[in-house]
């Protein structure tokens, strides 16, 4: 059944954070920037990717507690974290400090199993042979219940500090960011586990072909199996993600070298990959207007409110914020989105209005 009753409610975008092996401040600070831009164009959210042994955001929490300190409005996520590297406990209490940093503003997301580069670093992270470990579902679902808050040890447990004795539970304790959970799913099993432990979807540009070497087909049919097991009484969001390059006001140079990146990434979409039957989604590269029309055309979009802009990998940031600037003039509002920086006013117009004399 389709949420998407006024169109698209909330645009967000997510970036590699890339940068030169030789000056890493210099790409994570550009990346700080596109932060701070897209919240200046009214995005609802920027979304960071976290990358191990790769010129990217190896800690998605710390970066993310930085971005807090440049911006102030717009949403900050994750897409998404591999749970099997990290400590159920630490990573817990890395997010929520980065939460209450933000006030109240991340967005975690997570994926589960054997993460990439594991025969490389597996032994460098885990004491022991880190194969015999639940690197699955089982590692997310302790994060959560580290994240509730409950507090440890027998009713009468405390604990002494200078100046302070208190009952031990995770620190800080931000109830909220239990809410804004996330899960990447792709396959039927894993929207199955999102939906029954009462995370948030995130679906993407690629997922695996259990059911259909359709594209569409399949990830509307993630979308419909996620819905038909969440509870219904919970607020469960789903954000669709697609890898968007409007090039309209980019010069002609610019503009080729995007037709050669779509072309480049085109036959992977004509059938499905390797034993997992991996299917792409084509990227979306041209004019708005073109653009406009794939995205009205698109099955699966049709059934949410939520569009997450995936940002290609290795572009300069000029590239991202004419990227980003042109999507939010020229084809989010065919789309029915509202720069959350209008959709406040005219929210704040409407209370005054209504307010009593």
């Amino acid at each position: 059944m389709s949420d998407n009753t006024s169109g698209i409610r909330t645009l967000s975008f997510l970036t590699p954070g890339n940068y030169p092996d030789d000056d890493p401040y210099a790409g994570l600070e550009d990346t700080l920037r596109l932060f701070e831009y897209g919240e200046s164009l009214g995005l609802d959210g920027a979304w960071i990717r976290q990358r191990h042994l790769e010129h990217g955001v190896g800690s998605a929490a710390v970066f993310l507690a930085a971005a807090s300190q440049r911006t102030s409005r717009i949403q900050l996520g994750t897409a998404v974290i591999p749970i099997g590297y990290e400590s159920p406990f630490r990573l817990a209490e890395d997010l929520s400090l980065a939460d209450v940093l933000s006030r109240g503003r991340l967005q975690a997301g997570f994926s589960a199993g054997t993460p990439p580069h594991a025969d490389l670093i597996g032994d460098l992270v885990f004491d022991g042979d880190w194969r015999s470990y639940d690197l699955s579902y089982g590692r997310i679902t302790r994060l959560i219940e580290n994240l509730r808050g409950d507090f440890l040890g027998a009713a009468d447990t405390v604990i002494h500090s200078p100046g302070n004795t208190q009952r031990p539970r995770l620190q800080p304790h931000n109830p909220g960011l239990i809410d804004r959970l996330w899960y990447g799913g792709a396959s039927i099993r894993s929207v199955r586990w999102a939906a029954e432990s009462g995370l948030n979807l995130l679906t993407g540009n690629i997922v695996f072909g259990d059911r259909s070497d359709d594209f569409a087909t399949t990830q509307s049919s993630l979308l419909g199996e996620y819905r038909r097991l969440v509870d219904p009484a919970r607020p469960a969001r789903v954000a669709v993600g697609r890898v968007i390059v409007p090039f309209d006001s980019a010069d002609r140079s610019t503009r080729e070298r995007y037709r050669q990146y779509a072309a480049s990434r085109y036959e992977r979409t004509l059938a499905p990959q390797g034993e997992r039957r991996v299917l792409f989604a084509p990227d979306l590269v041209g004019p708005a207007e073109e653009i406009i029309d794939r995205l009205r055309a698109d099955p699966v979009l049709a059934q949410t409110s939520e569009l997450r802009l995936e940002l290609p990998y290795e572009f300069r940031r000029a590239d991202y914020e004419q990227i980003l600037h042109d999507t939010v003039e020229l084809i989010a509002p065919a789309l029915g989105h509202r720069p959350a920086s209008i959709r406040s006013g005219v929210e704040r117009d409407a209370g005054e209005v209504a307010a009593p004399a």
